[in-house]
């Protein structure tokens, strides 16, 4: 963005025929027939009321980045989806412009045209609705689209292959909406393999993408050494194309699927054992940590953030990463990371602990959260009196030699409505503290001393050295000035000055 790299959140406005006017067989097939727009933020800023930031936002989009759609029409997303008939004599809602609307007409290559009367009967036919063949809004040059949400759709083009549940919208560089999905080769008879599920072989061979405005499917394989999939390759020779063909401004998109790597990260917590006496004895299994959720706890699941990999990295880079905790204790023992960007997609690291040193994990951080005195009275005092508290996840960010654990949590009214971000929550060693924001938090935990609580809400200056607080003082201003850095895209002076803040880190975690 702006020559930035930054990671951020986009969402379709799709259409839902669940909440029209008038659910009339004109409103659903022929004049309701597509979604407009998106919404497109970054993921670490917000506005004064804790509500997201955004960079492209409105109907129709507008931005005042270097971005733009320009053809924000969605007919084919996620959304549950039935036929919809295009180009017909009645007008196709487009979106509200003041006390009017704005209509059009679809001018894609999606869809089957309705040519003669035949086709008419054959179509009402295969819908069951006989107003496909009387309706006299329909023309020779109308056309019918069908099979318009995704899975459905890439479930016929190929059945052979299972796709994932959570495809995800790129604006490429023409600035056309387009659909990216993962796509898997499975089987249930690979020998002398473990099941998980009802498979027991599983390769992420292929990235599908749907055009959002005319439907079109391609399918990329991104895992050219799976057997399976050249089997299909050498079957259906046309329909597949190799990853080097997927256009620039796509593959610079492409993601390690999550699904897989939870999947990956469940079987390595008990193939990380390479002696087989400890692995028979399963002396040292671990798990995937737990999180608390809506008053229960649930498995973590793996988060994309941008970082650099310490040991590998030049510089910062998108990746996918999830920790791990001993099957039996809540400690961290170790964390995976799965590389998204350029020549090393799908590289997996993993980084692990000394057994011998205690380092907390996300329940155990979380509990101690809980256990703060100050910050428990706040959330008790929020989460009543018609509204309620939302936890966010919980990330876990290597800094240096020691883990940053940030929590974000969100104000809802209890009758439903938008929930703002009210508070973060940082936990760095023994300090635990809650501000209004991110920075906030780290200048807090830059001005306390190890083993000093650091809530929010604690009254009274913090008593720390001299020299404390000249090491809190420069830290602050390198990460001040690496922040600076990141705003005018010197990737170089921000790898250097986050660095020095780190070291700086590091001596006030170990400052007696």
């Amino acid at each position: 963005v702006d020559e930035e790299y930054r990671q951020i959140m986009i969402s379709a406005r799709e259409l839902s025929p669940e909440s029209l006017p008038s659910r009339i067989w004109i409103n659903e097939h022929l004049t309701y027939t597509h979604g407009y727009g998106v919404c497109l933020g970054p993921v670490n800023q917000i506005s004064p009321e804790g509500l997201p930031e955004f960079f492209i936002k409105d109907i129709p989009p507008a931005s005042n980045f270097n971005l733009s759609v320009s053809e924000p029409a969605i007919y084919y997303g996620e959304a549950r989806a039935e036929y919809a008939v295009v180009n017909t004599a009645s007008k196709e809602f487009d979106y509200p412009s003041g006390d009017e609307n704005v209509y059009t007409s679809y001018r894609g290559t999606g869809g089957v045209r309705i040519s003669n009367n035949l086709l008419k009967l054959l179509f009402a036919l295969r819908f069951g609705e006989m107003k496909l063949l009387f309706s006299k809004d329909i023309g020779s040059q109308s056309k019918i689209l069908f099979y318009r949400q995704i899975r459905e759709r890439l479930n016929k083009a190929a059945p052979f292959l299972q796709f994932e549940s959570d495809p995800y919208l790129v604006i490429n560089q023409a600035g056309k909406l387009i659909w990216i999905i993962d796509g898997y080769c499975l089987s249930d008879l690979y020998p002398y393999a473990a099941k998980t599920g009802n498979f027991n072989y599983i390769r992420n061979s292929i990235k599908a993408t749907v055009d959002a405005y005319n439907g079109t499917v391609r399918l990329y394989v991104s895992d050219p050494r799976d057997p399976i999939i050249l089997t299909y390759q050498k079957i259906f020779p046309k329909i597949f194309h190799g990853l080097e063909e997927m256009p620039p401004d796509l593959r610079e998109h492409i993601r390690y699927p999550a699904a897989l790597m939870s999947i990956q990260a469940q079987i390595y917590a008990t193939y990380h054992m390479t002696d087989p006496q400890v692995f028979y004895n399963k002396e040292d299994l671990w798990r995937v940590p737990l999180r608390t959720a809506a008053g229960s706890a649930i498995p973590m699941e793996p988060y994309y953030t941008i970082m650099k990999l310490a040991g590998v990295g030049e510089k910062e880079e998108f990746i996918l990463m999830a920790p791990f905790t001993p099957a039996k204790k809540e400690n961290m023992i170790s964390w995976m990371a799965a590389r998204c960007d350029g020549p090393q997609y799908g590289k997996l690291l993993v980084y692990n602990f000394p057994k011998q040193k205690l380092v907390y994990g996300p329940q155990q951080i979380e509990s101690r959260i809980d256990q703060d005195a100050e910050i428990s009275k706040q959330l008790t005092l929020w989460d009543q009196g018609g509204s309620r508290v939302i936890r966010g996840s919980m990330l876990v960010i290597p800094v240096d030699q020691s883990l940053l654990f940030v929590q974000p949590l969100y104000l809802e009214a209890s009758g439903g409505g938008l929930p703002e971000l009210k508070r973060i929550i940082v936990v760095y060693g023994n300090v635990i503290v809650m501000e209004e924001n991110l920075e906030l938090c780290l200048k807090s935990i830059f001005g306390n001393r190890p083993g000093e609580s650091g809530s929010a809400q604690k009254s009274g200056a913090p008593i720390v050295s001299a020299n404390l607080k000249e090491l809190a003082r420069q830290a602050n201003e390198h990460f001040s000035k690496a922040q600076r850095s990141l705003g005018k895209g010197d990737w170089s002076a921000f790898g250097e000055e986050m660095r020095a803040a780190s070291d700086l880190i590091k001596r006030l975690s170990n400052a007696k």
